[in-house]
């Protein structure tokens, strides 16, 4: 039986995760290509963004593996999205603002923008996560991960994510 309190709950994970991420080149659960890792021209793949929310201020991405030997390593960081955003184009070029505004941080390996999959040895899964804003963040570019989620703690709309994998041998 559900209480009350549980049927809320219960709601409230349901809503929470209404962004929808994909991407043309994987889908999700699937193998990202190899065009858009560390073995190929590291390119960040193009993703499109649909429902989000309208109270939205702005977007934020971050991409990371879970299954690094050393913890969960950043791929990509990119906020400050305009909330109209619809998708983010194959080759962001890795640039502290890019075109529409949005800046970059910091990776695992401390430079700025996207750099693909690269896995020591084995399969990884790489989450793509997105998050709906209801502000503006007044950060620099080249911010890490966890400083970005550590600014983003009480802003969180909405989220959504797709996750892909890649495997080196």
């Amino acid at each position: 039986m559900i209480d009350r309190y549980n049927k809320g709950l219960i709601l409230k994970l349901v809503i929470i995760m209404a962004i929808i991420i994909k991407s043309r080149v994987f889908k999700n659960g699937e193998t990202i290509p190899t065009k858009y890792s560390c073995e190929g021209l590291n390119f960040s793949p193009p993703l499109q963004l649909e429902s989000i929310t309208q109270e939205a201020v702005t977007i934020a991405i971050i991409c990371e593996d879970p299954d690094a030997p050393s913890g969960i390593w950043s791929h990509w960081v990119i906020f400050n999205l305009p909330p109209e955003t619809t998708e983010l184009p194959e080759r962001v070029m890795p640039r502290e603002t890019i075109k529409n505004g949005a800046s970059q941080g910091s990776n695992g390996w401390g430079t700025i923008g996207y750099r693909g999959p690269c896995p020591p040895s084995g399969t990884h899964r790489y989450y793509f996560k997105i998050y709906a804003l209801n502000v503006k963040l007044n950060l620099p570019a080249g911010v890490t991960r966890e400083e970005l989620l550590k600014a983003i703690e009480s802003h969180v709309l909405d989220e959504g994510q797709i996750m892909g994998t890649y495997t080196r041998y």
